[in-house]
């Protein structure tokens, strides 16, 4: 793994919490995607080498909502990137580690991505993504 890529965040509403984040951070919001797979409302900030993506359940039933009604809005998942998502894959499996994707998949940002069960990471849902080619 490379780097930090992002830092995720859950939140009930980008409405009111791109203003907030461009405020704290002092850094506008460069990007909004919404991701329908995953059924998420996405948007952006750059910190220095490592951003912050706000997320926003565009489901009630999606897993955004489930994870903000069990524990309130705040860090979702940490994501690292990864030159060869493939490999690294493999890697972790081999290591013992679960995946919650067999291949990966789209992911906001223009990236593939895959999760790592945070049983494995001690209650830490890692993701990691690399730039589509």
């Amino acid at each position: 793994m490379q780097n930090v890529e992002h830092i995720g965040i859950a939140v009930k509403s980008l409405d009111v919490s791109i203003p907030l984040y461009e405020a704290l951070l002092n850094a506008p919001c460069y990007k909004t995607e919404t991701v329908e797979s995953e059924k998420v409302a996405t948007a952006f900030f750059k910190t220095g080498p490592t951003k912050i993506e706000l997320l926003e359940s565009t489901d009630p039933n999606g897993v955004i909502s489930k994870f903000i009604e069990q524990k309130g809005e705040g860090i979702h998942h940490i994501a690292f990137g990864v030159t060869d998502i493939e490999a690294e894959m493999k890697r972790l499996r081999e290591a013992g580690f679960t995946l919650l994707n067999e291949t990966p998949k789209q992911g906001a940002d223009n990236k593939l991505v895959c999760f790592v069960h945070p049983k494995n990471t001690n209650g830490v849902l890692v993701e990691l993504c690399m730039e589509k080619p």
